[in-house]
């Protein structure tokens, strides 16, 4: 069995859906601190032909709660109403608008105020959308030692789902070590994505932007094509 654990992410780039697809068990950690300068709450999409920031707003608390502790800012809701408009404003003449705003619209108005369960919703409805069918656990619910750290955590919940594949996105290529996951008896393999273009709006491809964007420009079936075609997985 093929199993991936990642933090979960905000609308992320097609390559965290190439690493969903690509096995049988995805986790996504629940209970681990927030990470302030990453991907968590925030991505990218297209803006006049160059990549923009957009991102959830969340209440002040302490950057050391765990990411299923924090929670999205109180005025989220009017928020929430400013980033529908921004995004439909840059995509309203994109070739499968209708499809793309309508799952933006489901996503972005989910009344979960919790980070974790607003984005782990956004993960599961674009899964759905693509017909990504790979199961999702939450890593809390799982019988391990939740005070291990990176790759010995990793390799806990391995052996806890029985998996003999781990697959990691290729960024990680020197946080684990091949000898230890195969000590455990488990094959430690990382996502390479193939870089591929598109058509957008101008002549300026701007790549790796928010799974909206390659959704607005391409429709389901084409997606689902780079899915498969687009990545490679390679050993370290």
């Amino acid at each position: 069995m093929k199993a991936a654990v990642m933090q979960p992410y905000f609308l992320p780039y097609i390559g965290y859906f190439q690493l969903i697809h690509a096995v049988d068990v995805f986790v996504v950690y629940d209970n681990i601190e927030y990470t302030k300068k990453g991907w968590i709450n925030r991505n990218r999409m297209l803006k006049t032909g160059k990549d923009e920031y957009f991102s959830l707003p969340l209440k002040n608390d302490s950057d050391y709660l765990h990411i299923n502790r924090r929670r999205l800012a109180e005025g989220w809701p009017r928020e929430a109403g400013r980033l529908l408009n921004r995004i439909r404003e840059t995509y309203r003449k994109a070739p499968f608008f209708t499809e793309g705003y309508a799952l933006a619209e489901e996503i972005i108005t989910y009344p979960d105020p919790g980070l974790f369960g607003f984005i782990h919703h956004s993960l599961q409805k674009v899964c759905g959308y693509l017909d990504i069918r790979t199961r999702f656990v939450v890593s809390s619910t799982l019988d391990i030692d939740h005070t291990l750290k990176s790759e010995a955590k990793v390799l806990a919940i391995c052996q806890a789902l029985q998996a003999d594949v781990y697959i990691n996105p290729i960024g990680g290529t020197e946080l684990y070590s091949a000898g230890r996951f195969g000590q455990q008896g488990i094959e430690l393999l990382f996502l390479r994505p193939v870089p591929f273009v598109y058509a957008q709006f101008s002549s300026d491809f701007a790549p790796w932007l928010s799974i909206l964007d390659v959704i607005m420009f391409n429709g389901r079936e084409q997606v689902r094509h780079f899915l498969n075609d687009t990545y490679r997985l390679v050993k370290n």
